[in-house]
């Protein structure tokens, strides 16, 4: 069970509970947000995600997320709106989503047999109130040593062209993954752990993630 630091409630921030919306078309975001207990509502942003060199894999995924987040905000602006960002990177080489099949062998054949990190960063904001909070969490994945039989199996049994780095964890991720070190609803795409304790500051009715 998920235990939840504790966070004195800021119950000046809002006069009454905000609707909340979820910035984002995934339907495992949505499925991790619905953890919480609170209603919201979903839109999907319209961003065109921008290729920064200059920025590392947390400041682009958080940049990212902002965007997200904001496109939304700006037209629901009493609302909070929460937007997300994942990324898989080894070595600050980011691995996104794959092209095309051949694209995806090429990605997860680099990451078997070694480590990666999956961020995913997280933007929440309220822009009548003007606010906005921004955060980051890493995971640490460790791949098992797969041939290129494994990773066609996988892949013939997964959508995989919407997968950042190629895979998803909550989907056959036991026959690729060997071990992570920290959050694994990181890894699906939202830390939900780390949200939960954010939106607890802000007084809003929510339930304690289930582990």
């Amino acid at each position: 069970m998920y235990v939840p630091h504790e966070h004195k409630p800021m119950k000046h921030l809002y006069e009454h509970i905000p609707n909340v919306i979820l910035a984002s078309s995934s339907p495992r975001r949505r499925m991790l947000l619905k953890g919480l207990g609170l209603p919201f509502s979903i839109i999907n942003p319209e961003v065109d995600e921008p290729e920064y060199s200059h920025l590392t894999p947390s400041e682009l995924c958080r940049f990212v997320a902002f965007l997200k987040a904001k496109s939304v905000a700006l037209a629901y602006p009493d609302s909070l709106v929460i937007g997300a960002d994942t990324i898989v990177c080894r070595d600050n080489v980011i691995f996104g989503k794959p092209e095309n099949l051949d694209h995806a062998r090429s990605i997860l054949s680099t990451l078997q047999g070694t480590y990666h990190h999956v961020i995913t960063g997280v933007a929440v904001m309220r822009l009548s109130i003007n606010f906005v909070s921004l955060f980051h969490t890493t995971t640490k994945v460790h791949f098992k040593s797969l041939s290129s039989c494994q990773i066609n199996h996988y892949l013939d049994n997964i959508h995989y062209l919407d997968k950042a780095g190629a895979y998803a964890i909550q989907n056959n991720g036991s026959n690729i993954v060997s071990s992570i070190e920290g959050s694994y609803s990181n890894v699906v795409g939202l830390p939900i752990e780390e949200l939960y304790e954010l939106l607890y500051s802000l007084n809003l009715p929510i339930s304690i993630p289930a582990s």
